[in-house]
């Protein structure tokens, strides 16, 4: 197979494999999404305005963050800070698909980018590994029903909001974690990705113990550094 053809054509088979494939991790932010759209509402945004900021910003970690921030009536540079901080890692997402994505025309590009997610890019490349060949049919296609079952499930979060009282207390917020969970364990193949998963894991419970604000960011700055040199230990070893 010549893993520089890139899979464009919109093939039943690619669209029913790529749903099959992101509706579990669709299905399982559910919890994530009706949080988000309830938080929205206690917060102080209108229905629309809370419904407005999943069809157009579409990110729940950012979404969660800015919200908290909000409430606690925070200065806009800590918003903008807090949020670009979190989604930095797209940076790398995007970087990964460069080259495919250059051979698109503008328009698709955009679209790519904007449905770009965590759970996208995990199926999308296991899929690349799987055919050895870029699919934007598969990526977009697991990206809109991404999109769709959030902007549902935030839908639902908003009519239910008040009906559900204070939705940190049903642990919502734990759906966070567990999808990336079930996105990080199948990586964990080496040493030094295990390395950089329990260093990044204790750097993040110490910092919330401790109350650093900036935890999640130092957290993931050690995961990478430790993974980095554990790697060139195992390449001097060998």
């Amino acid at each position: 197979m010549n893993t520089s053809v890139q899979k464009t054509e919109w093939e039943r088979a690619v669209v029913l494999r790529s749903i099959r494939d992101v509706l579990p991790l669709a299905i399982a932010v559910i919890p994530w999404g009706v949080l988000a759209g309830s938080l929205a509402i206690e917060t102080g945004l209108t229905p629309l305005q809370a419904q407005c900021m999943s069809l157009f910003v579409f990110a729940g970690a950012v979404q969660l963050a800015s919200l908290n921030l909000i409430q606690l009536m925070s200065p806009w540079i800590a918003i903008f800070s807090t949020t670009f901080v979190i989604s930095s890692r797209h940076l790398l997402y995007s970087a990964v698909y460069r080259q495919e994505a250059l051979k698109l025309p503008r328009l698709k590009r955009y679209l790519l980018a904007f449905i770009l997610t965590d759970e996208m890019f995990v199926v999308s490349e296991n899929y690349r590994k799987e055919t050895g060949a870029f699919s934007y049919a598969y990526a977009v296609t697991a990206g809109l029903v991404f999109y769709v079952v959030w902007n549902i499930a935030t839908f639902a979060g908003i009519s239910l909001g008040e009906a559900l009282g204070n939705t940190e207390d049903l642990g919502f917020e734990f759906a966070v974690a567990a999808i990336f969970i079930v996105m990080v364990m199948p990586g964990v193949t080496n040493l030094p990705v295990l390395g950089a998963v329990l260093v990044s894991a204790i750097v993040a419970v110490v910092s919330e113990l401790n109350g650093l604000s900036y935890g999640i960011l130092l957290a993931g700055l050690s995961g990478m550094l430790s993974g980095f040199v554990l790697e060139k230990w195992r390449g001097v070893q060998s």
